[in-house]
């Protein structure tokens, strides 16, 4: 009787332990590195995430800020090491902070496939500007077209070639995806001042701000005539400033240029209005980066 109940008590006992270990949780979680150049600080309400592909559904990796000397702050992340594992690709967003929304947003930064345990990051992968704007070029003038005084006319720049005689395109751009546009800036004086946001070189731009009263051509570019910001007197020269072409996220995080700025030109010190001035590629500003599993 006594060993009857010894095996029944051994019997719940294992009964007991190998429910208890089948209930244990056998997940594991792996890390990642994550080098990347070019990002920018993206200020209080808005910061990077990261993704991985696993089987076509983009998982979070997590997310990171940058700050003003370009450093993550974070390069180490922990995954679920099965989904790690069979990941294909890596893409990097821009997102509102706080985030509600747990899905990506349209602002896809860099993307790369796995190649074994690695993945080589660019603007140009398909799941993120999908261009590497090698080829882009642009060409503006100056010109103040939206008001009668002949005498400012260093004081506008628009984004046109009209070295034919006749005004045409004067920027060679790729379509952009969704959650990017492109945006012109003239620095002045140091201070970089919007011409406004575009997604075609052909017509008009977004902004007429400090425009004059008449219309100005239908090409991106502005007048810096009224309303002139803080600390710019308006009319002004233009010459020995710059001209930049920036992509820049939508939303927009900053009042500012985007660390995105494929075209940038120095305007000469001694420029002739209403002549063509050919602008330069600035592709050493595009982000890259690398993801080790």
């Amino acid at each position: 009787m006594k060993n009857t109940f010894l095996i029944f008590m051994v019997l719940i006992l294992c009964s007991f332990l190998i429910t208890s270990c089948g209930d244990e949780d056998t997940s594991s979680s792996e890390s990642f590195d994550l080098t990347i150049s070019g990002l920018e600080d993206l200020g209080n309400d808005f910061a990077y995430e990261g993704w991985i592909m696993v089987n076509g559904t983009p998982q979070t990796t997590g997310v990171f800020t940058v700050d003003a000397d370009g450093n993550l702050s974070q390069n180490s992340f922990d995954v679920a090491a099965e989904d790690l594992e069979i990941a294909t690709a890596f893409i990097l967003t821009v997102e509102p902070s706080p985030d509600s929304d747990p899905a990506p947003s349209d602002v896809h930064v860099l993307a790369g496939d796995f190649s074994g345990n690695s993945a080589v990051l660019t603007v140009g992968h398909g799941a993120a500007l999908g261009n590497d704007f090698a080829t882009v070029a642009g060409t503006y003038i100056l010109a103040t077209p939206t008001d009668a005084d002949d005498t400012n006319e260093d004081s506008g720049i628009w984004f046109l070639d009209n070295s034919s005689g006749m005004p045409e395109v004067g920027l060679d751009l790729p379509t952009l995806p969704a959650g990017w546009a492109y945006e012109g800036w003239a620095v002045i004086n140091g201070t970089p001042v919007s011409t406004g946001t575009f997604t075609s070189a052909t017509g008009a731009d977004n902004g007429a701000i400090y425009s004059g009263p008449n219309g100005g051509p239908a090409y991106p570019g502005e007048d810096f005539l009224t309303n002139a910001p803080s600390g710019i007197t308006f009319p002004t020269s233009l010459n020995s400033g710059t001209a930049v072409i920036s992509i820049e996220p939508v939303p927009d995080n900053s009042a500012a240029p985007f660390a995105l700025k494929p075209l940038v030109g120095m305007i000469p010190a001694n420029a002739n209005v209403h002549e063509a001035i050919d602008m330069g590629q600035n592709l050493g500003s595009l982000p890259t980066g690398t993801v080790n599993r």
